[in-house]
Formats: structure tokens, C-alpha cells, sequence
């Protein structure tokens, strides 16, 4: 594993390295970091892909700014990182908020991506679980010990700033997303909606944006949001089928 940090438009933006092969880009949920794919990154690279686990504005080792954080920006920041770290096509695998963030560049710029998975998202309210982790967060005067902690570990603007980072997220995901059906549609790259049965998404919202989708696949696994950390043995061998470009064909 090798580690870097590339000035992204301003933000210096931290990233690890491990392997060797066709590049692929691990994006993270919220107020997360490159270690929540602990269990996927050994596998995915050895099975001949070069992984790339960039960590957001905000996150990880990666400074905050000021202003509003949004998953347009993020995406944006992404673009930026596609262009200036890897320079060309990836495939993107993103998890929670990752897969926001995935879609969104699979929609701005559609060269960059390969395949594209997201897990365990939803892309409007009517798809979110009421009741579940997302809801309750956002419910919350304060924030679970554990976010706190994994910010004090790893973040270079110090705990003390973690209040202020936690509130822009707790505002970003209480009004977004919000992406219309119609926009999957722009989206080209062969796509795999995977979660789990008792995730933050209904099926039946991962079914309409797969049915929305040129490209869409669906797998649903025994599992809640945290699945590739419950289950990494069937979830990163499903990745790694569908990066190789392993879906079945029709059987008529």
C-alpha cells in the first residue's frame, strides 16, 4: 500500500494505493474513511485490479473546507480526482454516499467510468427506509461516539471540529438526494445495485432506478447497511465477478 495526498482544486485530498491492474475507485459513505473497505481492498487487488481509495472533503485524513457540503460538490471533487490522479476511465464502487457520489459522475462525465457499482443507496426520500440508521441520524442532538472517535483518529482539523463537520453532513443528507428516475438514464456504464434485504433503500426503489437504468443490475444479499463489512466473503466476490464483466447472460 502506498499513501498520497494530490491538491484537488485546493482541497488536499488523501488517497491509498494498493496493487496493480485496471483501476478501481472505492468511494466511502459519510463520515467515513478508506478503512471502512478494509475487508474488500486485499481481495479486489488480488484479483489483479489496482484499488484507489480516494477519502472526500472532510473525511479521513482529508481536510474540511468552508462553505456547504453537497454530493454535487463531492462529485465534482471526484471528476477532478479521475482526471488529475488516474487520468483516464475507472471503475467506481461506491457505498452509501459513495454511490451518490458514483452516479453523479457516472451522469457528468460518463468517459471516465467503466462499471459502476453503488451499495446500499437511496437516490430519492421515497426510497429511504423511515425509521432506519439515515433517519435516526439525522434525528440525533448528538452524534454516536464511534464517529467521533474515527474523526479524532484520523482527521488533520482535530476533534474540535468534528461538530461543525457532522452538523454540514447531517444538513447535506436530510435534503438530498434528490435524483429524479429520468436522470439514470444518461448513465452508460454496465451498473450493479447491490444492498442489503434490511438495508437504508427499499427493493422496490433499487428496483426502479435498475429499471431506470440502460445497464442495471440488482443483487440483494442477507444484510443491513454495513454488508460488505457483514458479509465480505459473497460480497467481494460478487464485485469482483461483476468488474471482470462476469454477468450472466439471459437465458433466453
Amino acid at each position: 500500500m502506498t499513501d498520497h495526498v494530490i491538491d484537488v482544486d485546493g482541497v488536499p485530498t488523501y488517497y491509498e494505493v494498493y496493487g496493480e491492474g485496471e483501476p478501481v475507485v472505492l468511494l466511502h459513505g459519510a463520515l467515513a474513511g478508506a478503512s471502512s473497505f478494509g475487508a474488500q481492498i486485499p481481495d479486489i487487488a488480488a484479483a489483479g485490479f489496482q484499488v484507489w481509495v480516494p477519502e472526500r472533503r472532510g473525511h479521513g485524513h482529508t481536510p474540511d473546507v468552508p462553505g456547504p457540503l453537497t454530493y454535487q460538490v463531492m462529485a465534482d471533487d471526484t471528476i477532478r480526482f479521475l482526471d488529475l490522479a488516474i487520468g483516464g476511465p475507472a471503475h467506481l464502487v461506491g457505498w452509501s454516499d459513495g454511490g451518490v457520489v458514483a452516479m453523479l459522475v457516472a451522469m457528468a462525465r460518463p468517459d471516465l467510468v467503466r462499471r459502476l457499482v453503488s451499495i446500499g443507496q437511496y437516490f430519492d426520500e421515497d426510497g429511504q427506509v423511515q425509521g432506519g440508521f439515515a433517519s435516526r441520524l439525522t434525528d440525533q442532538s448528538s452524534p454516536p461516539d464511534f464517529f467521533r472517535e474515527e474523526y479524532a483518529a484520523t482527521s488533520p482539523d482535530g476533534v474540535e471540529h468534528f461538530d461543525e463537520f457532522y452538523a454540514k453532513t447531517v444538513a447535506m443528507i436530510t435534503r438530498e438526494p434528490r435524483i429524479p428516475l429520468s436522470d439514470f438514464d444518461s448513465i452508460t456504464a454496465e451498473t450493479l445495485l447491490l444492498q442489503g434485504d434490511r438495508d437504508e433503500v427499499t427493493i422496490e426503489h433499487t428496483v426502479a432506478v435498475a429499471a431506470a437504468l440502460p445497464n442495471g443490475r440488482i443483487a440483494v444479499l442477507p444484510g443491513s447497511h454495513v454488508l460488505p463489512i457483514e458479509s465480505p466473503g459473497p460480497v467481494n466476490a460478487l464485485l469482483i465477478q461483476f468488474l471482470r464483466g462476469g454477468v450472466p447472460a439471459p437465458f433466453m
